[in-house]
């Protein structure tokens, strides 16, 4: 197996715990008896982490398909 081919695997794998612990921070807001006004904030909070780790993830597919 090629460096780059171990890189790009460990790379795709912190992108997928990093959406694992944005599904672990939804469970755990859905369980705090908060504001409507912090409900939304916890979902703009979680809808710009899933932006950022989808712009993350976009980045290493492009980084490694230039590497090609």
């Amino acid at each position: 197996m090629e460096y780059q081919d171990v890189e790009w695997a460990n790379d795709w794998k912190t992108i997928v715990e990093i959406f694992d612990t944005i599904d672990r921070l939804k469970l755990l807001f859905k369980g705090l008896d908060v504001s409507y006004l912090r409900e939304v904030e916890q979902k703009i909070l979680i809808l710009n982490l899933e932006k950022y780790v989808c712009s993350l993830q976009n980045y290493i597919i492009a980084k490694y398909s230039e590497e090609e």
